[in-house]
């Protein structure tokens, strides 16, 4: 089994990553990221916006079962982030859980 936790952390360390919906809704309607997390108390609006764009560039979108400072501490920022967008996953297997296992 995969620890998202530390799958994310190790992306962040090792891997491209962005922070913030914007910078990832930018980059979804390109496709130019691998992966979409977004934090469970991400607001509606952006929500429906990113699995929109995700559906069509065909991202796979990770809902994280926490908030924005829950996500915030598992990226080891102290601040909330409520979507991580992952260009290069690194040393990490981040994306494997996006694809299932």
């Amino acid at each position: 089994m995969i620890d998202l936790d530390r799958s994310i952390g190790l992306a962040v360390k090792t891997g491209k990553v962005l922070y913030g919906a914007n910078s990832a809704l930018e980059n979804a309607k390109t496709g130019k990221v691998r992966l979409i997390i977004r934090a469970a108390s991400c607001p509606e609006k952006c929500s429906r916006e990113l699995e929109y764009y995700c559906r069509l560039s065909n991202i796979p979108l990770i809902v994280y079962n926490g908030t924005g400072k829950d996500l915030g501490v598992v990226c080891g920022k102290p601040y909330a982030i409520s979507v991580l967008a992952v260009r290069e996953a690194g040393d990490s297997d981040i994306l494997k859980v996006a694809e299932g296992g």
